[in-house]
């Protein structure tokens, strides 16, 4: 089976991501109620917001005092929309609507699942089948996490305040294989780390973007970037 068939939106592989959703959702409201944060909070933002990553993020410099990193953070983290929008203006079509709308339901996995599609039909409604259901898992999952660390009054005993980070581990780890950004992920790590201890909460995450700087080193060429070394006894070239 082909890599693109195995990405095409079965209503089981749905079902099993929306799953997989709400059950990060429900980290996510856990995590808002242990940071001491209002309530409402993890409800509206996932309704508005809708970010996953910059929602687990930003809460986290909510909660540290630190609401301007919060929103360059989430910027920057989702800038990744731009070439993904790109990607998919046709599937939205042109009325106005519907590419707000959709633009706004734009998840990594939404357009990864739309894309294997190859018939313009398809695509669009696997666009709208995959955005809807993330959409209401996602929410849902939110207030069952809400619900969830009240009723515990310490959401860190489940293990919660682990769970975003484990994930994140596990999404990258793929990624790592490739030499220049396993390169980018540790130098960025290295960086935070070293900060974290001198600049506000928040700014260490920002600064680790400076790992980025290491794909413009100077690279070897093979041998050195020395040329080839004519032996002694070598014949010389002979021109017409």
């Amino acid at each position: 089976m082909s890599p693109v068939n195995r990405t095409q939106a079965r209503p089981r592989d749905v079902a099993a991501l929306a799953a997989a959703t709400l059950a990060v959702g429900a980290s996510f409201g856990a995590i808002t109620i242990a940071y001491g944060l209002p309530a409402w909070l993890p409800t509206l933002m996932s309704v508005v917001v809708f970010a996953g990553g910059a929602q687990f993020l930003a809460v986290g410099l909510f909660a540290a005092g630190n609401p301007i990193a919060a929103v360059l953070a989430g910027l920057l983290l989702n800038a990744r929309h731009l070439p993904f929008g790109l990607a998919v203006a046709d599937t939205l079509g042109p009325r106005w609507r519907d590419r707000l709308i959709g633009s706004h339901l734009m998840t990594d996995e939404v357009v990864a699942f739309t894309l294997a599609e190859t018939d313009p039909a398809a695509r669009r409604r696997t666009y709208w089948l995959v955005a809807v259901s993330l959409l209401v898992a996602w929410n849902v999952g939110t207030v069952l996490g809400v619900l969830l660390g009240g009723a515990t009054g310490d959401p860190d005993a489940l293990g919660l305040d682990a769970a975003f980070p484990a994930g994140l581990i596990a999404l990258i780890l793929p990624s790592l294989r490739d030499r220049d950004t396993r390169l980018v992920a540790l130098s960025g790590a290295a960086i935070a780390v070293l900060l974290t201890p001198v600049l506000p909460a928040g700014l260490p995450v920002l600064a680790a973007l400076l790992g980025l700087l290491v794909l413009f080193r100077p690279t070897r060429r093979a041998g050195g970037g020395r040329p080839p070394v004519r032996a002694s006894g070598d014949p010389e070239e002979k021109t017409c």
